[in-house]
Order: structure tokens, then sequence, then C-alpha cells
């Protein structure tokens, strides 16, 4: 049984749990860019990087990626691969610094030698691939970077007028025309961790778009509650901590604790009682399984109340569309 399958299996009580079918947002499809760097290693015949150490293939990375981020969204995100660019090198680190295949190797194998600042050059990125004219002419919407670990990559990084915190500082970029966010993947990992760093994005953009309400009328706030903090009144926990979590990545747990959780299929009704929960409903401390219940549960109809969107995707696949 495929991946998908399973997931459709662990997930199919939720048609049932469902209301009657709410009305649907018009699907998307945003255009991405794809960069991967995988520098050979001339040491190991000349063979890529990723293949010499045994990690993932970033093509099958991608497109389990996009397949896990359709299901996720109800079929509303359908990203389209517009340009794919495979570097035989590594990102240059803001002070000029850059690894070639060959030393790359050699430091991962001793463990050692690491350099610092870590951090790429971002503003080089953007002006070597000519990103900022793309953007602009809407050629792509979105960038997806796939590197090895120490790369220097940022989870997700916002970039554009008015870009603000996404789970790294906002990059202003003068010639730009519209905000769109870099995603930066580790090839060495799963494509759990690539979801958990688009969960990362939803946390920085959602509590930006509920910057401003207080109380129960911050939804955001009210969607992220899990026990260990709110006793009794668990919701939908977040990235790191499902509703019965006790600790970070704590997704295995067997506690039971009242959750709030199946009012989110209902949306913008919120009145559903709680219910006792466990790590059974989240695939047992898989990852990438709890990922997928968690980004399920987002709102994703169509409407409108108090000027937000019932389809909360928007925002975290357009964050031009947050005011």
């Amino acid at each position: 049984m495929g991946f998908l399958d399973r997931f459709r299996q662990l997930f199919a009580s939720e048609a049932a749990t469902a209301a009657t079918p709410r009305p649907s947002p018009h699907p998307i499809s945003p255009k991405v860019m794809v960069i991967i760097h995988n520098p050979t290693v001339r040491s190991q015949g000349g063979r890529k990087l990723s293949q010499v150490l045994r990690w993932q293939d970033p093509d099958q990375l991608a497109a389990k990626y996009l397949a896990d981020v359709r299901e996720a969204s109800y079929g509303y995100v359908n990203y389209q691969i517009a340009e794919w660019v495979e570097v035989d090198g590594c990102p240059v680190k803001e002070d000029g610094f850059v690894y070639d295949g060959e030393g790359y190797y050699q430091r991962w194998y001793t463990r050692t030698g690491w350099h610092q600042p870590d951090r790429v050059d971002y503003g080089r990125i953007l002006d070597e691939f000519q990103i900022i004219s793309r953007i602009n002419l809407g050629q792509v919407d979105e960038v997806w970077l796939f590197g090895f670990p120490y790369a220097g990559y940022y989870e997700s990084l916002m970039v554009g007028p008015g870009a603000f915190w996404c789970n790294a500082p906002g990059m202003e970029y003068g010639r730009c025309r519209r905000k769109f966010v870099i995603m930066g993947f580790n090839y060495e990992r799963g494509v759990g961790e690539m979801l958990e760093n688009l969960g990362h994005r939803v946390e920085s953009i959602m509590s930006h778009v509920f910057r401003d309400k207080r109380g129960e009328r911050n939804l955001w706030e009210r969607f992220t509650r899990y026990d260990k903090i709110a006793p009794g009144r668990a919701e939908c926990g977040n990235v790191h901590f499902a509703p019965n979590s006790e600790r970070d990545y704590d997704w295995g747990n067997p506690r039971t604790v009242p959750s709030r959780c199946d009012t989110w299929y209902h949306f913008p009704d919120l009145s559903g009682p709680p219910r006792q929960v466990n790590c059974t409903e989240w695939g047992n401390g898989d990852i990438r399984l709890h990922h997928l219940w968690w980004l399920r549960h987002l709102p994703h109809v169509a409407g409108s109340s108090g000027g937000l969107s019932h389809n909360w995707w928007e925002y975290v696949i357009d964050p031009n569309r947050v005011k």
C-alpha cells in the first residue's frame, strides 16, 4: 500500500466527521521554480552528493510534497513546476565562502570544519537565477531550494514589499513588486520534514493574519491550543505539539485528552463538543502523518466573515492576500 493510500485510510473517518458539503474555493495552480544544489564529488566517481551519501532523490521529494499539499488542502493547491534548475555546485554564503563537492564530502565524513556564518547569500540567489524578474512577470509564484545539511537555507523566507516574518525575517528587495516565499528543503531528510517547513510557514503567516485579534476572536490562537498549555481546552495544537503532547515533537503520545479538533471540519461553525483523542488520530508518531492531519484541519471553504477568508490556505500560499 502506497503512502497516500495509507494516508487516505487513516483519515477515512474524516468524511463522516465533516459537516454536510460546503462550497469549496476554486483551485489554484501556483507556479514554482525549483533550484537544486547537488554538487558532484570527484573522488567518488563524479557522482552527485545526494547519491554518494545515499540521501533522498530531490525529484521524488518534490513530487511527493506536491501531492501531499494537494491532499492536505482538499485539492485547492495544485503546484505546477514552472522551471527546474539543477546546479553542479553549492550556494554562496553571506561572506562569500562556498563549499565544493569534494570539500563538503570530507567535512561530512569527518563531521568537522563547517563554515560559519552558515547562511546563504539570498540576494545572490535572487540575482543569479533572475528570480525577481520572473516573479514580476508572473512566470513564478514561489521558489523551492533543495540542498544538503549546512547549505544555509532558512526553512522559509518571505521576499518582497512589506515582507514579514515567515519563520525568518522578511526580506525587502527593491525591484520586487509582490511578496513571495522561498522554501528551503534538505534532501538528507524526507517529505515529513518538508511538511514541517510548510507548517512553520503556516504558523508565521496565520499569526500575522490574526495579529490584531484578541481573546476568542483570535481564531489562530484557538486553533493551536493544546492540552499542556490549555488543560481540557485543546483544539488542533501546532506543528510541534499535537493536542496531547507534553514536549516538542511528542506526536506519538498515547495519553488521551479532550479536544475540539473536529469542530474545525465544520468551520466557520465552531460550536461542536470536544471528544477524547490520542496519537492514533494522527499516525502514532509518524511526522508526515501528523503534519498532514494538522494541515487538513485548516479552514478551507469559500466565503469570509469580518474581512477574513474562510480559506486559510489562501493566505498561506499567497502572502499578498494578507492585509
